[in-house]
């Protein structure tokens, strides 16, 4: 069981800011963004394009409106995807507001957020969600 699959079956806490029956997402706990999160679906897949094709597209439905959101909460130029994944074999999306290319060397340079730093965007995303 991978890292996530215990994040999503509630074994290890997260700060969610959505979940449906295939995906869950939620924010990543070494941001490097402020409303950095990541999007996993609730299959063990390592790599993106080894998804079934109903888990990749769908990926991008589930994302957009977290990142419309999260573009709302943090206003940025652009929410970027970033698919990486190299930190966990679980196939992930990074939705990162990004303002510039030079935002993409963020990644580089992540650091540990605080429990009441994390509380804040988790819920600064999801009230524009509900929206």
């Amino acid at each position: 069981m991978t890292l996530f699959s215990k994040i999503i079956a509630g074994n290890i806490p997260s700060y969610k800011i959505a979940e449906n029956d295939l995906y869950y997402a939620f924010l990543d706990i070494f941001p490097a963004a402020e409303g950095h999160t990541l999007v996993v679906p609730k299959i063990e897949v390592d790599r993106i394009f080894d998804l079934p094709t109903q888990y990749l597209a769908g990926m991008l439905l589930f994302a957009q409106p977290i990142a419309k959101a999260i573009q709302q909460a943090y206003p940025c130029d652009r929410v970027n995807i970033l698919t990486l994944g190299f930190e966990v074999p679980h196939t992930h999306i990074h939705l990162l507001p990004m303002n510039s290319m030079a935002d993409a060397a963020l990644m580089d340079n992540k650091k540990a957020a605080t429990p009441e730093a994390l509380a804040a965007a988790q819920q600064k995303i999801q009230s524009f969600l509900q929206a």
